[in-house]
């Protein structure tokens, strides 16, 4: 009885397992979107950047960055607390 249910399910997830595999997108090779060349075509011109990249990150994109930017900045103080001395020396 053990070994049925155990070959049942090892067939089961190896199913789910090759199923997942085949779905996943390919590595490499970008989703394209209709957002893609609105950002392409407006980005130098509706926002005063100098490159693409520039006005992506700090322009479309400026909480998201400023999201990241406070996180980062809670990891690096929370990792300071942790390896601070506390003044303590004898």
């Amino acid at each position: 009885m053990k070994k049925t249910v155990f070959a049942a399910a090892v067939i089961v997830l190896g199913g789910l397992l090759c199923g997942t595999f085949e779905a996943i997108h390919p590595f490499g090779i970008p989703y394209e979107t209709a957002m893609d060349d609105y950002f392409l075509v407006h980005a130098l011109s509706d926002r005063s950047a100098q490159n693409v990249v520039t006005s992506l990150v700090f322009d479309f994109r400026g909480f998201d960055t400023l999201g990241e930017a406070a996180v980062l900045f809670t990891a690096l103080t929370a990792i300071g607390a942790l390896f601070r001395d506390g003044g303590k020396r004898e």
